[in-house]
C-alpha cells in the first residue's frame, strides 16, 4: 500500500514539474502560434473566397469579354469622335435624360460603356449599356456581370447589403493582418524554410508549402491586406466626415478621393450643348493624347449643363480624380483638378496598388501569380489545421464534431469554389440569351452549385469528397473549351486562326487549371495517412500513471 502511495506521489510530482516546465517554455512564439492558428482558421474560409475571386478580378475586363463572345474587338477611334456619337445615341433613346456618364474604350476593353438616368423611366430610371466605338450605336450582347461579379464579390459578397459585406470583408482583413504578423513571429526559420520542401512528409510537407508560399508573396500579402482596409477607411472611421458642418463640405472631401460630381438642379431653360469634341481636344492638349478616361454630362440641353472630363486612371498608380469641368453651353472651363491633398493622395496610391489598374500585361500577371500564391497559402493553412489534428485523433474514422465541421468547410471552400466558379462560365454559355434576369441567374447558379458542393462534402467520406470535387472541377474546366464549340463561334481553332489571343489564352488557361485539379485529385487518392508516432519517452501522462498504478511493485521494476 505504501509502495502504491509513493509511486502515485512520484508520478504527480513528475506531472507538476512537466507542467511547470511547459509553462516556463511557453514564450511569445508559442502565444503567437496560437493566435496565428485561430486568427487564420476563424475567417479562413471567407479569406480564401476573397483571395481567389479577388485574384481573378485582375483580369476582370478579359473575363467580361470572354463572357460576351458576341463582341468583336476593333481598334477604337479617338475619344473626340466616340463621345459625341454615344451621347447622341443615348439622347435618341432617352431624350429627357438628366445625366450621362460615358467610359471611353481602352486596349483591354475596346468598347464604350455608358450609364445614364431617365427620370421618366420606371423606378429610379438608371440604365447602362455597351456601345460600338465606331458608330456609337448600342450593341446587343448577352446579359452578364462577367468579371465584375468576381470583383464585387471579393469585398461586397452577395445577397446582402454592400455595407454589411464591406464590414465583413474589413473584419476578415484585420484577422488576416494579425495572421500575417503572428505567422512571421511564430516561424523563426521562415526564410530558411522557404528553400526547403520535404515532399510526401504529411504534416511537414503542408507546413513547408504554407511557409514557402507565405514568404514568396509576403510584402504583397501585407500590402494587399493593408491597402484593402485603407480603401474603406472612411466607412470604418467616418468620424472626420461626420463633424463637417454641411453636406457640401462632405461632398468636397469625398471628391478629393473619388470622381464624384453631383448633377445639380436644372434651370428649365433650353440651351444647345457645346460640341464635346472641342472640349476633349482641349483637355488632351493638357494631359496628352488618349488620356481621357470618361466624360460626364449633366443636364444636356439645359442652361445649367455641365461637362466633366476625367483623366484615365490606368496611366498612373493613384486613383485620386483628375478632371476638368466646363460650362455645357459656353464651353468655359469652370474648374480644373490636377491633384489632391497629401492624405487623399496617400489613400489613392494604396487603393491603386490594391486594384492594379495601372499595370501592363506583365505586371498584371505578376499580380495574378503572387495573389494566387496567397490563395494557396490560405488554403494550405486550412488543410494543415486538419492534417495536424487528425494525427492526434483516437480514431481517425470517428472524429469529433468540431473537426468534422472544419474538414467539410475546407472541402466546400477549396474544392467546391473551383467547381462553382467554373459553373459560372457554363451558365453563361448555356442559359437562353433572352432569359429574363439572365445575369442574375448566372450568379444564382454559382451559389446553387457552391451550396451543392457543401451538401456533397457533408454526406460523403472526406477523402472521397475531396477527390470527387477535384475531379468534377477538372472535368468542367477541361470541357469548357469544348462547350464553346457548340455554343459560340469563338472556339479555340477559330480564335487561333483569327489571332484572338484573349480567347486562345482563356481556353488554354482552363486546360492548365483542369490539369492542376486532376493532379490534386490523383494526389488525394494516393495519400495514405502516416502512422501515429510513438509516445515520446520520459514524458509521463495521467493515462500512464493509471496504467502503472495497476501493476504490482515487482512488475513496475
Amino acid at each position: 500500500m505504501d509502495v502504491k502511495k509513493t509511486f502515485r506521489a512520484r508520478v504527480d510530482a513528475l506531472l507538476v514539474m512537466s507542467s511547470k516546465e511547459q509553462a516556463k517554455s511557453r514564450g511569445i512564439r508559442q502565444s503567437m502560434s496560437d493566435l496565428h492558428i485561430w486568427a487564420g482558421l476563424l475567417v479562413g474560409w471567407i479569406l480564401y473566397s476573397m483571395f481567389l475571386t479577388g485574384t481573378t478580378a485582375y483580369f476582370r475586363e478579359e473575363i467580361t469579354r470572354y463572357m460576351r463572345p458576341e463582341l468583336v474587338a476593333a481598334v477604337p477611334p479617338p475619344a473626340a469622335q466616340v463621345v459625341p456619337r454615344v451621347l447622341e445615341s443615348i439622347r435618341t433613346q432617352s431624350p429627357v435624360t438628366t445625366q450621362v456618364s460615358i467610359t471611353l474604350p481602352t486596349e483591354r476593353k475596346p468598347f464604350a460603356s455608358a450609364f445614364w438616368r431617365d427620370p421618366q423611366a420606371p423606378g429610379r430610371g438608371f440604365h447602362n449599356g455597351v456601345f460600338d466605338a465606331q458608330t456609337g450605336q448600342a450593341l446587343q450582347v448577352r446579359a452578364t456581370q462577367g468579371g465584375d461579379f468576381f470583383y464585387a464579390f471579393h469585398f461586397n459578397f452577395h445577397y446582402m447589403s454592400a455595407i454589411w459585406g464591406r464590414w465583413i470583408a474589413g473584419f476578415c482583413a484585420m484577422f488576416m493582418l494579425v495572421a500575417i504578423i503572428s505567422g512571421v513571429i511564430t516561424h523563426k526559420k521562415i526564410f530558411t524554410d522557404f528553400f526547403t520542401f520535404r515532399w510526401g512528409k504529411g504534416q511537414r510537407s503542408w507546413l513547408d508549402a504554407h511557409a514557402g508560399l507565405s514568404v514568396l508573396g509576403l510584402p504583397f500579402h501585407f500590402m494587399i491586406t493593408w491597402s484593402g482596409l485603407i480603401t474603406l477607411m472612411v466607412m470604418y472611421m467616418p468620424f472626420g466626415l461626420q463633424v463637417l458642418p454641411s453636406p457640401d463640405d462632405r461632398a468636397a472631401v469625398t471628391s478629393e478621393m473619388r470622381f464624384f460630381i453631383p448633377a445639380g438642379q436644372p434651370t428649365g431653360e433650353a440651351a444647345i450643348l457645346v460640341p464635346l469634341a472641342s472640349l476633349i481636344q482641349q483637355v488632351e492638349q493638357r494631359w496628352g493624347v488618349d488620356s481621357v478616361g470618361a466624360v460626364q454630362v449633366n443636364h444636356p440641353g439645359d442652361a445649367a449643363a455641365r461637362v466633366i472630363i476625367a483623366r484615365q486612371q490606368n496611366q498612373r498608380v493613384s486613383t485620386t480624380p483628375q478632371y476638368a469641368m466646363f460650362d455645357g453651353v459656353s464651353g468655359e472651363m469652370l474648374q480644373s483638378k490636377d491633384s489632391s491633398g497629401p492624405a487623399a493622395t496617400t489613400q489613392g496610391v494604396l487603393y491603386g496598388l490594391h486594384l492594379g489598374r495601372f499595370a501592363d500585361i506583365v505586371t498584371r500577371w505578376l499580380y495574378f501569380l503572387v495573389s494566387m500564391a496567397g490563395t494557396v497559402m490560405v488554403g494550405t493553412g486550412l488543410v494543415l489545421w486538419t492534417v495536424k489534428r487528425r494525427a492526434r485523433l483516437p480514431d481517425s474514422e470517428k472524429p469529433y464534431f468540431g473537426f468534422r465541421v472544419v474538414e467539410r468547410l475546407n472541402i466546400a471552400t477549396i474544392a467546391g469554389l473551383s467547381v462553382s466558379m467554373t459553373s459560372f462560365f457554363w451558365f453563361n454559355r448555356l442559359l437562353p440569351l433572352d432569359m429574363v434576369q439572365r445575369a442574375a441567374w448566372e450568379i444564382h447558379g454559382f451559389f446553387i452549385v457552391w451550396a451543392g458542393t457543401l451538401i456533397w462534402a457533408m454526406v460523403r467520406p472526406a477523402k472521397r469528397a475531396w477527390m470527387e470535387l477535384f475531379w468534377l472541377a477538372a472535368v468542367l474546366l477541361a470541357l469548357l473549351p469544348v462547350l464553346n464549340v457548340f455554343t459560340t463561334d469563338r472556339h479555340l481553332l477559330h480564335s487561333l486562326r483569327q489571332s484572338d489571343w484573349l480567347f486562345v489564352g482563356f481556353d488554354l488557361m482552363m486546360l492548365v487549371f483542369a490539369a492542376l485539379h486532376a493532379y490534386l485529385a490523383v494526389r488525394t487518392a494516393r495519400h495514405r495517412p502516416r502512422a501515429k508516432s510513438a509516445r515520446r519517452k520520459g514524458v509521463a501522462t495521467r493515462q500512464d500513471a493509471v496504467s502503472l498504478d495497476r501493476l504490482t511493485p515487482g512488475e513496475r521494476t
